[in-house]
């Protein structure tokens, strides 16, 4: 389900990391507090790793019409604007022990 997804997607932030995520958790709260992870992998040892990935772009737009700011040009509109995009991305990385429970977990975020 694609409103469930986004849902998901949108709980996953460094706050609900801080505020949800416990050492001693099992892999069923981890998911039902953050939803799905990227990816999962296993070690030598039978251990899991998960991850979780989010990058989100955030374009903002202004305009100004009319006045000093407007350029005529033939088919041209008589508005000018400026546009900023910016990114953020957030890395998870939960390690859980053999018993399927939160061993340690780590987050990166950015924003470009």
């Amino acid at each position: 389900d694609v409103a469930a997804a986004s849902a998901a997607q949108d709980r996953l932030t460094v706050g609900a990391v801080q505020r949800e995520i416990r050492e001693g958790m099992s892999g069923a709260d981890v998911a039902s507090a953050l939803g799905a992870p990227n990816i999962v992998t296993r070690d030598n040892a039978g251990e899991e790793t998960w991850v979780y990935d989010r990058i989100s772009t955030t374009k903002a737009y202004s305009t100004s019409a009319g006045g000093v700011n407007a350029l005529f040009l033939a088919g041209a509109s008589a508005s000018a604007g400026a546009s900023e995009t910016s990114q953020r991305t957030l890395t998870i990385v939960i390690r859980f022990d053999k018993s399927s429970r939160v061993r340690s977990f780590s987050y990166r975020s950015s924003s470009f």
